[in-house]
Parts: structure tokens; sequence; C-alpha cells
């Protein structure tokens, strides 16, 4: 009886085998189905990582452009206005140019004494205005040409000074925060022939 019912045992442990064998198989295709699946949502997951740090990042760039043109905007945003003042300015130092020296602490002539000072006043405010806004006159005479801030009107030898240097200044130039407004006319030292 024994061994009748071993086989017997063997028998129900084959008749289960491969019950458990189809389960195996089935538990075994549904976990590599769910890794395939792990394996795609990852791949979407590290995409989706990527593109958020790029919209951070494009977002940040904005920010910083938008902010560097505030900037501009408000540091230029005079910059036709102060422009147009340049003329104002330059006559006013014709102006004071044309009383001669002579006559400037005169007492012969006071009205054109007054009206002297009056006018160098008048220069002396309207330039510390410019500085203010960032405006800044420049006077190159004795400097090496920089034809961003020269503009060369012409060129003359002088063999007491090295070619390529400001000899003379027709008009003064004017810088906005580090930014050429108007250049200043000039006279060049010509290279020796």
């Amino acid at each position: 009886p024994e061994a009748a019912a071993e086989p017997a045992a063997d028998a129900a442990e084959a008749e289960a085998a491969p019950g458990t064998s189809e389960g195996t198989d089935g538990d075994a295709a549904r976990v590599a189905e769910l890794e395939a699946q792990l394996s795609e949502l990852d791949e979407q997951l590290k995409a989706k990582h990527d593109q958020v740090l790029r919209a951070l990042a494009e977002a940040d760039n904005a920010r910083r452009r938008a902010a560097i043109d505030v900037e501009n905007a408000s540091k230029f945003s005079v910059g036709g206005f102060a422009k147009d003042l340049l003329d104002v300015a330059d006559n006013l130092g014709r102006a004071a140019d044309a009383v001669p020296a002579e006559l400037r602490d005169s007492e012969e002539a006071p009205v054109l004494k007054n009206l002297y000072e009056g006018v160098v006043l008048v220069d002396t405010v309207l330039h510390k205005v410019f500085s203010k806004h960032g405006l800044t006159k420049i006077e190159p005479l004795g400097e090496k040409f920089d034809p961003n801030f020269h503009n060369a009107m012409f060129e003359a030898p002088d063999p007491t000074k090295e070619p390529g240097t400001v000899m003379h200044v027709a008009s003064p130039g004017y810088v906005m925060h580090d930014r050429c407004l108007r250049a200043a006319g000039v006279g060049v030292v010509q290279k020796p022939a």
C-alpha cells in the first residue's frame, strides 16, 4: 500500500506541476510586461524632466534679457533728447568763446562781462545735468584716434607728434553710459609720406 501511495503522490505532483508551470510562466510574462512599462515610463519621465529643465532655463534667460532691456531702456531713453541738447551746449560754448579774453574780466564793459559770466554759468549747469544723467563730454586732444569715439575731419603732418594722434578738436564728443552719442570731430596727425 505504501508503494501504491508513492506513485499516486507522484501523479498528484505531476498534475500540479503543469498548472504551477503555467502559473509561473504567466507571472513571468506579467512581470516582463510590467518591467517594460516601467522602463517606458522611466524614459518618459526623463524626457519630461529634461523638458522642464529646458523650460526653466528658457524662462530664466527671458527674465535676464527683460531685465537688461529694462535697464538699457532707462539708461538710454533720454538719448534722443540729450542728443538734441548737444547743439545747445555747443552754442553756449561758442558764445562764451566769442567774448574776447581781455573783455571777460574788464570793468570797461560790465554788461559784456555779466553776459559772459551768465553764459559760462548756464553752460556749467547744463554739463552738470548731463553728468548727472550719464552724459559725458569727451575732448580727446593728444589721445590716439579711436573711430568708435572720434570722427576724423582732416589729417595734417606734425613731426612733433606720433601719427594717428588727435592734434585738433573741432567739436567735442559725448558719451552716454559708455555708448558714443556723438563722435568728437577731430584733426589727426598724418603718417609721414
